[in-house]
């Protein structure tokens, strides 16, 4: 009896086995495909010296668990064959419990990885910080970046241009970008250049980056950022030096004008605006922007298209008025004189 059931089991597991087989294969297509679908190989077709070092990093740390992940499920497949219903050969041991070697192993390993990939992470992260300046026998180019709702404002000091969801840059050369936001919290990228960094209104952050070779890469928003975050991307363009200084001439003659009254006109919430090139005006325009004396992005309207408030009941208070050099309606914060500014 026990011989038969043993025959009928290994029948069926054959003819499941087959059923894997056949199925297996258009079924991780297709689950590919649907994972692949949403995203991009952006991040592994680098284009400047950060994205070749980050890409360097996830690789490095995707092949350090692969190193635990495979031999795992080799041995957990190896194990289920070894000990099925019909291998007589197997030895079963039911009143086992323990073994301290076995523990040694089974906790020494994952320790040991995630104590490599702390490290691979600690170090990389310390090269990789993006306030630190790239080497380069060039000088670095000053980009100073606002993020508004939702667009991308860059402006350019030292040649007095800027350009709206257009980023333009010399290809092999550095670039320092200083970043704030208009109003609420967003977050720069361009996944081919590397090193994601926030924007936050009232303050500034670092970045330095660099495009290895000329061509277009796409720059976009990652953090969430209201209704109009999926529109929030602008394309980057590194060129000749040639190239570079024609744009810039071009710029340097457009016919708009970036001036703290047109800063506010483009600090109002819009989507889709198409890219185009300015004059500054006011070589101090961004660090106004920085300290609140330009005021911020004024956000949502407070009434619908239709006149009914959308948010009955929310009444937003600005507190009183703000002291000597700061913008009317600006954000005051409150808490202890101790601890920074």
């Amino acid at each position: 009896m026990a011989k038969i059931d043993d025959s009928l089991s290994s029948a069926a597991g054959r003819r499941a086995l087959r059923r894997i087989r056949r199925f297996a294969p258009p079924a991780v297509a297709i689950a590919g495909a649907a994972l692949l679908s949403g995203c991009s190989l952006r991040l592994l077709d680098p284009a400047g010296p950060v994205g070749a070092s980050e890409r360097t990093l996830l690789l490095n740390a995707l092949a350090v668990m692969l190193c635990i992940v495979i031999p795992t499920i080799v041995a957990t497949l190896a194990f289920a064959w070894w000990f099925r219903a019909g291998n007589t050969k197997a030895e079963h041991l039911p009143t086992w419990a323990f073994s301290g070697r076995v523990e040694i192993v089974t906790w020494s390993v994952p320790l040991l990885t995630i104590m490599f990939l702390g490290g691979i992470a600690w170090i990389g992260s310390h090269e990789l910080d993006p306030a630190v300046p790239l080497a380069g026998s060039k000088k670095p180019i000053e980009i100073q970046v606002v993020s508004l709702d939702w667009k991308w404002l860059f402006i350019y000091p030292d040649e007095k241009v800027a350009s709206l969801n257009q980023l333009v840059i010399p290809a092999g050369t550095p670039v320092h970008f200083s970043l704030t936001s208009s109003g609420v919290w967003n977050s720069f990228f361009v996944p081919q250049l590397g090193s994601m960094i926030y924007t936050m209104s009232g303050m500034t952050t670092q970045l330095n980056l660099q495009a290895d070779r000329e061509g277009t890469y796409y720059g976009m928003s990652s953090h969430l950022s209201g209704e109009g975050f999926a529109d929030m991307h602008f394309d980057v363009k590194a060129l000749s030096d040639d190239g570079y200084a024609a744009w810039l001439q071009q710029a340097q003659s457009a016919s708009a004008t970036l001036d703290g009254e047109a800063y506010n006109a483009l600090a109002k919430q819009s989507t889709n605006n198409p890219s185009m090139t300015y004059r500054v005006a006011d070589a101090d325009l961004f660090q106004k922007i920085v300290s609140l004396r330009l005021p911020p992005g004024p956000g949502p309207a407070p009434q619908t298209a239709s006149g009914s408030d959308p948010h009955p009941g929310l009444t937003l208070e600005l507190g009183p008025t703000p002291a000597p050099g700061l913008a009317q309606g600006a954000p005051i914060c409150v808490g202890s004189p101790k601890g920074g500014s």
